[in-house]
């Protein structure tokens, strides 16, 4: 096979547009898998995170035969907060397909992965997907993605785009509306017609940049990317270049992808996606060249983080009871593994040695590493995210974020006065479907913790889609969480009699019957104090009464938060301790004397800067 054989495109898309779906009617109808074969849906999906969640967290390589062609493909997340895997990924590609749902439109992630594959000059087919949905609107989805290219000021080429209709969950896709189909023949027809070759010099000497990370316990450390330029063999010496540092380097395997497995081969050509091992200093980023061709290729720039948080050590009461790996230095090990394949990630050390300034694109983005630690059985606390602001021309700047919210008319108004509050600028307002759409651009901090606000405020039927705008002129004070914290006491067992007692005044985070400790949060005060609570207390017993003389007790059920919904919640004087099995929010200092002590250091830290 030479380079003229071979196709590379990425799949992007806006999350939930069905990305992976269509990634595995592409396997089975190009013969992947055996007739008859048992085979999951999002096979791409192989992470139990994404399994869960029904998302795309990493970029993922694959590749089919197709006549006489190969198709390299990666399926890329569609979620803004990993856009770090979309930035490095269309490095490796020649095309992109761009999937847009017939019913919802471009969307602000939409908007991002089709902004960055334009600016690399890659031209995007574009499939409009679930053209079987009852609210579909094919032909305006059409117009609207065409204003979209225009807007983002695409090349007369690129504005010329093929385009088709598909459905993704049963493997169709069409050139017109009106055609029968029944497979995604048209697709991959369009794909080998629209797609180019990679533009490579098989004559020249080999060069390829790094594009992606994995690990294997035998091999250690395999790079994967596109080779620009010449062939491989394995064996061939080789010189690795990171940034200004130049050594020596030996490939001892060479992969190539078939289907969704890496094949062992001894030789690639120009312009193949593989993936190599025996270099243990690799980097996402890095040039592997010719000895006789040590000439660095260009790396994609990956945008700035935008949030950042404090990772720690767990220092409450019950540290160590949980989890396996509970020290600094383990932290710190874990961070930098982390580092290695995350691009969008950014580790920093504080003044205190037990604490890491750990930035990414979100709180999703932040939240999804901390979920994979305590699954591996890491045990740490986090802070409350907060912004990262920068000077634009010696004025402070924030980062702002687009925001597009669908909901049914009678909660436009909450809304609309929830995001007001957050310093929202509404922009647009217009029907949309059988609901109301609204538009806003909203600083960053003022989205952290609104989410589940908004889901509450809309009993579940609005959608809220966001991605990054830019940066504004600070916007002031944004109000914090409305209501105080409840606080447990003392050290013990919360009683199902104390609950009962407290239970019209708060709504428990914790059921009854769970250990607690001095200055832990087991629940939301109505009123916007914090109040500390004796939650251990149990029913004297004498010989006059007895215990069950009295009504039952009925306990509400409690709102148990999950991980996101923890780090939303807290503010600045708590945080959110994670164990392997245990998700607790508790106060920065835990008892009074741990309070007197803290008022007492910042009164002489303030006499001191006078």
């Amino acid at each position: 096979m030479n380079s003229e054989h071979i196709r590379n495109i990425a799949i992007i898309a806006h999350v939930d547009h069905g990305k992976t779906t269509l990634v595995d009617h592409i396997l089975k109808q190009t013969g992947a898998f055996r007739e008859n074969q048992h085979v999951e849906k999002r096979v791409m999906d192989s992470n139990a995170l994404e399994r869960e969640r029904g998302i795309t967290i990493l970029a993922k390589n694959l590749s089919v035969k197709y006549k006489d062609y190969k198709i390299n493909i990666v399926d890329t997340p569609g979620h803004a907060d990993f856009g770090g895997e979309v930035e490095r990924t269309l490095k490796m590609v020649d095309g992109v397909l761009l999937l847009v749902d017939a019913a919802e439109g471009p969307l602000p992630q939409t908007k991002f992965v089709l902004k960055k594959s334009l600016e690399l000059g890659l031209c995007p087919v574009v499939v409009i997907n679930k053209i079987d949905r009852k609210d579909a609107r094919a032909n305006e989805v059409l117009s609207e993605v065409f204003d979209l290219f225009i807007a983002l000021e695409a090349s007369e080429k690129q504005l010329d785009f093929p385009f088709l209709y598909a459905i993704a969950k049963q493997g169709i896709a069409k050139y017109q509306l009106e055609d029968d189909s029944t497979n995604l023949t048209p697709l991959l027809d369009s794909i080998i017609a629209k797609v180019p070759p990679p533009a490579v010099n098989p004559d020249d000497k080999f060069r390829m940049l790094i594009s992606a990370i994995d690990y294997n316990d035998y091999l250690g450390r395999i790079g994967i990317g596109k080779i620009h330029e010449g062939s491989i063999k394995a064996g061939a010496p080789m010189v690795l270049l990171s940034g200004d540092n130049k050594q020596t380097a030996k490939i001892t395997k060479i992969y190539t992808f078939e289907n969704i497995k890496r094949v062992e081969t001894t030789e690639a050509i120009a312009g193949d996606i593989i993936a190599v091992a025996g270099m243990e200093d690799i980097e996402i980023g890095d040039t592997l060249a010719d000895a006789e061709n040590p000439v660095p290729i260009p790396s994609v720039a990956v945008e700035e983080p935008r949030i950042s948080m404090n990772f720690m050590v767990n220092t409450s009461p019950f540290a160590g009871q949980d989890g396996k790996y509970v020290t600094t230095r383990n932290i710190s090990e874990r961070l930098s593994k982390e580092l290695k394949t995350n691009v969008g990630l950014k580790v920093e050390m504080t003044d205190s040695p037990d604490i890491f300034r750990v930035s990414g694109r979100g709180e999703l983005h932040l939240g999804i590493l901390i979920e994979n630690m305590r699954r591996e059985n890491y045990e740490l606390m986090v802070s409350k995210p907060e912004v990262i602001f920068k000077k634009v021309l010696d004025v402070l700047c924030e980062p702002v974020e687009h925001v597009i919210i669908d909901v049914p008319e009678e909660y436009v108004g909450i809304v609309i006065e929830k995001l007001g509050k957050r310093k929202g600028e509404m922009k647009n307002m217009l029907p949309f479907k059988e609901n109301t759409r609204l538009e806003f651009i909203c600083p960053a901090r003022g989205l952290i913790g609104y989410r589940s606000e908004f889901v509450t405020d809309t009993r579940g039927t609005g959608i809220l889609h966001h991605n990054f705008h830019g940066y504004d002129p600070y916007k002031g004070d944004i109000v914090q969480r409305q209501r105080g914290a409840l606080i447990a006491l003392e050290q013990g067992i919360a009683s199902a009699y104390a609950m009962f007692k407290l239970q019209e005044r708060t709504v428990f985070f914790i059921e009854g019957g769970i250990d607690v400790y001095e200055g832990m949060v087991i629940g939301e005060n109505t009123r916007a104090n914090d109040m500390v609570v004796n939650v251990t207390k149990t029913k004297q017993l004498s010989n006059m009464r007895s215990s069950g003389a009295d009504e039952a007790i009925r306990l509400e059920p409690p709102r148990l938060m999950t991980l996101e919904q923890a780090i939303e919640w807290i503010t600045d004087d708590e945080f959110v301790e994670v164990t392997p099995h245990n998700i607790r929010i508790r106060k920065r200092h835990l008892t009074e004397m741990d309070k007197k002590n803290a008022r007492l250091a910042a009164k002489s830290a303030a006499e001191k800067n006078k």
